[in-house]
This record gives structure tokens, sequence and C-alpha cells, in this order.
């Protein structure tokens, strides 16, 4: 953009109108870069941004830098090189970053006044390169600086190989102008929509760790091994250290995970959970880092990941030992740098998340047997909390008893059954292998056994009551078998299905799915589910 014609006009006029349409700030530099070069005589048009530092340590200009906390980040670039062999449209070359305050396009910044150069003959010694500008035939240049509201956000510069005549650089202030409005358009666009995405994430998390909170209870208990683990809940529960739960299956690991979420400075963030060994490997790096329209067949939009909608809060990695070996390494550079690149997408993205975890296996022995990564296993070691299993703490069986039986009655509206000494044996006297999750199924079958008024509550399962009672047809047998209703059969297997879907928390597939639990095969299962309108409580 040399000199001003009226056919500069009308495509100065265009420019400005397509700047204000750009939603994404990617796409809204390099149409400011590629138009500019289309100008008669440009060489090479450039903008950068004032962004964090972030390559100080090899950066060729960090002794010219006085503050590296912020520096003037190469975001587009475009132009015409003589030597066809350069390629001008990228951002990774030397001048990539430049100090604010240093050089030419650095004290445009700093001072938030244009620089124009209107003979390079005269002034070679303003160039770094003046081979270079004499190669390229650069006659001009013009820099401004991109302000808006008084804050300078970055320097638009152009070189021409055509002398800038003064009545030119009117028009390319009324372009930086513009320029730093559609600029932070586009981040607030950006950030609308970022955190319209982040929303959209953490609702789905959340609705799930609702159903959960509802289903599972709340810290309950008075045993001298479920004290302890309360003081440690409250002593690293305030810091950003990452917590190793360790106990059985049905602990109540993920009950610790929301209790230390709940009195960290994290409280007001979002707690998003990840089950390692339910996410197929091949989906990891989509599930966790995300991905973007187009990283591969399927990625019809864009995807936040996990990771993303746990910025700012904490991520809870349930059965972390099953996190699978070759996405181990960019689990531990999350942790240690807060730092990943979505799928299909370059550019790093970073986090501030707090890692606590669960497992109920031996992480160390994964390490003996190479497994799992040592410095993984470290990172995540930070502080140990092992929860006892529940033979442990059986002085805390009446109190959790008389929790789950009132959330049961609540949630199936009926009056809460009165627990009985032989009740309270029977729980006393079995080992629970299946720990508190197991406590919960066995009160909530009893419950829907109890209601359908045949056999009362009772805790089957338990000692003294291996089974419900069954009845076998014997055409041998004289004696007069109870003929049951149809209508009786269809309620009792619809209860019989809910009881099934309520103990494995609505899993149909797999060796602890409700498909399995019931003998019939999952397909069958999804049939009746359909069939009989049911549908997972939110």
């Amino acid at each position: 953009m040399p000199n001003v014609t009226d056919e500069n006009h009308v495509a100065i006029q265009k420019l400005l109108l397509e700047m204000a349409q750009q939603l994404s700030l990617d796409d809204l530099l390099s149409l400011i870069v590629q138009r500019l070069a289309d100008f008669e005589k440009v060489a090479l048009a450039r903008l950068w941004l004032a962004r964090p530092g972030d390559i100080c340590s090899t950066c060729v200009m960090v002794d010219e830098c006085s503050d590296r906390s912020r520096c003037l980040h190469l975001m587009a670039s475009a132009g015409h090189s003589i030597n066809s062999e350069e390629d001008w449209a990228r951002t990774d070359g030397k001048f990539r970053r430049f100090p604010i305050g240093g050089r030419k396009v650095g004290r445009i910044a700093s001072s938030g006044k244009p620089l124009e150069i209107m003979n390079t003959l005269e002034q070679k010694n303003s160039f770094v390169e003046p081979d270079w500008v004499q190669r390229e035939r650069i006659k001009s240049f013009a820099g401004q600086p991109l302000i808006y509201r008084g804050k300078t956000l970055g320097v638009l510069a152009i070189f021409s190989r055509k002398n800038i005549r003064e009545g030119t650089l009117p028009m390319i202030r009324m372009l930086a102008d513009h320029a730093a409005i559609a600029i932070c358009n586009a981040r607030a666009f950006q950030k609308i929509n970022q955190l319209k995405s982040q929303l959209e994430v953490e609702n789905i998390y959340l609705k799930e760790e609702f159903y959960t909170a509802q289903s599972y209870g709340e810290l309950i208990g008075q045993s001298p091994a479920h004290q302890k683990v309360l003081q440690q809940i409250e002593l690293v529960a305030p810091t950003n250290a990452s917590v190793l739960v360790l106990g059985e299956t049905g602990t109540g690991k993920e009950l610790i995970a929301r209790e230390l979420q709940r009195k960290s400075n994290r409280r007001d963030k979002p707690l998003i959970k990840v089950n390692c060994a339910a996410v197929p490997k091949e989906l990891w790096n989509s599930e966790f880092l995300g991905h973007v329209k187009g990283a591969f067949t399927g990625a019809v939009r864009n995807r936040l990941g996990r990771l993303k909608a746990a910025d700012g809060g904490t991520m809870f990695l349930d059965e972390v030992g099953e996190t699978p070996m070759e996405h181990q390494s960019k689990l531990l550079r999350i942790l240690q740098e807060g730092e990943f690149e979505r799928v299909g997408e370059e550019k790093t993205q970073k986090v501030d998340i707090r890692f606590i975890s669960a497992t109920n296996r031996s992480l160390e022995k994964g390490v003996e047997s190479g497994q799992f990564r040592k410095d993984l296993y470290y990172r995540l070691n930070v502080f140990p909390l092992e929860v006892a299993p529940l033979r442990e703490r059986k002085e805390d069986i009446p109190l959790l008893t008389d929790y789950f039986l009132r959330l049961i009655s609540r949630k199936m509206n009926t009056p809460i059954p009165t627990l009985t000494q032989k009740h309270l044996k029977q729980l006393l006297d079995y080992h629970w292998p299946g720990n508190i999750r197991e406590l919960q199924n066995i009160l909530e079958r009893a419950m829907i056994q109890a209601r359908s008024g045949v056999n009362g509550f009772e805790l089957w399962g338990l000692p003294g009551h291996s089974s419900p009672p069954t009845y076998t047809a014997n055409t041998s047998d004289k004696r007069q078998i109870e003929v049951v209703p149809e209508e009786e059969i269809v309620r009792r297997q619809r209860e019989n299905t809910i009881a099934a879907l309520v103990r494995t928390s609505w899993k149909v597939y797999g060796e602890d799915g409700a498909a399995k639990l019931l003998g019939i095969k999952p397909t069958t299962l999804i049939s009746r589910i359909k069939k009989m309108g049911l549908e997972k409580p939110t």
C-alpha cells in the first residue's frame, strides 16, 4: 500500500469490512497480512501481538530483553520474496519474538507511536540486516502500534519496494486502529466460545457427579480409622499437592476426592472425574486432550477435552493404574508443566489443575513390572491417603446403615424399615468384600424386595440368608403352588431390573455390568430398558 489510489481505496474498504466479520483471531491476523501483501509493491506485511514470554531460554534476543514476562510474538506474516526459496509466511524464524522496547518493532510497542522510514538507503543502520533490505529492494518501512483503549496490543509492520508517501500514512493508521478493534472482538468471541464449550463439558460431567454423589452418600463414621482419614484431608486439602487415594474397591475413594475438593481453595471450580480404566486407549487423546475439527475421521467439531474442563479446578483420576503406558508420558507432562496439545493442533495449551488419583492396585508393583512409570508414580504420590476397608471399621456400620436406609427410602418414597438386632448382627458378622458399596447395594435390594410385601425386610446374601426363596415347578409334587398373575411377574421383573442397574451404577456391559448380574445378553437388557421406559436418574 505505498500509494493511495482509487483502486487501493476500494481494497482497503473491503478489507475493513472483512476484518469486522472475522470471529477467529488466527483467521483475522492471517487476513490482514495477506491482504496487505497483495497491494502493489508491498514486499512483506507482519503482525506481532504482546503475549507472555515463553521461549526465553532459547530466544536469540534474550540479552536485549529487560522484562521477560512479556514480549512481542510474531502471529502472522505474508509477502513475496525476490528469492523464491524464502517462505515469508512462516512465523518461526529469528524474528518470531521481539523484546518490548528493543529494536524498532519493540520501540513501537513500548512508545505507542508509529515509526516510518521513508528512504532505507539513507537509514540503512535502522535495520538489523541491511543486506536483506538491499537484496529484497526494500525502499521504505511503516510500523504502527495496535492500540485499543489506551493499551498497546501489538505492532503492524509493512516493508515496501516503493517509497510510501505521506498521504498514505493516515490510511495505514486507520487500518491499524480498525485491526486493534477487530483483534479485541475476536478475542472476546474466542473467550465466550471457549467458556461456552467449557460449561457444556462441565454440565455433562457434573450431572454424572451429581447422580453419583446422591446415590453413594457422604463421609460418615466415627471409627479411629475414619477419623484418621478426615484429619489427613484437613491437612492436605488447602494445598495444591497431588493426592493418591489408596484403598479397596467400594471404600469410597471418590468421596474422599470430593471432600478434598470441597475443603480446597478450588472449591468453586469444577471437579472433573475420569475413570482411566473405562477410557479406550485409542480414544485417550481425544477424551483427555480434546481435538480440533477435522483432526481425524469423525471429528466434525472441536472438542474441549476433560483437561480444559478441569482448568482452574481439580481432576480426579480414578483407577489411575489402568492408564495405558503409551499415554503416561503425556500425563506426566501435564502434571509437571501444565501443558498439552489438542489432537490436530500444534498450539500448546496451558492448564492449572490439581490432581487427585485413586487406585485399588499397587502402583509400586506396576513400577517394578514396567507397567507404570516411576516418575509418574512419584508425581502422583506426593501425599498418599489410605482408606480402610469396612471390615476394619465395623463400628461405623450402624451409622452408614441408618444413612443409606434414609437415603433409599427418600428415593423410593417408602417408609424407613425397622432395623432389628438380628439385622445388625448379620451386618456386623459379614466380612464385606465389596465394602461400603456392597452395603448400600444389599440394603437397596432388601428394600426393593420388602416393597413387594412378599418376604418383608430381609438382608439376603448375608449370614443366615444366602438368597431369596425360589419356587420350581414340579409336576410330581402334589403341593399347591402359588400362581402369580402376569401383572405381578411384569412388576417384579421391572423391580429386579432396576435393582440390577442400581447395583451396577447403570453399567450394562462387562463382567461387573447389570446384564451379567441378571444372566442375560446386554442387547436383551438394552431392549428391556427401552421397553420399560427406564431412565438413569439425574
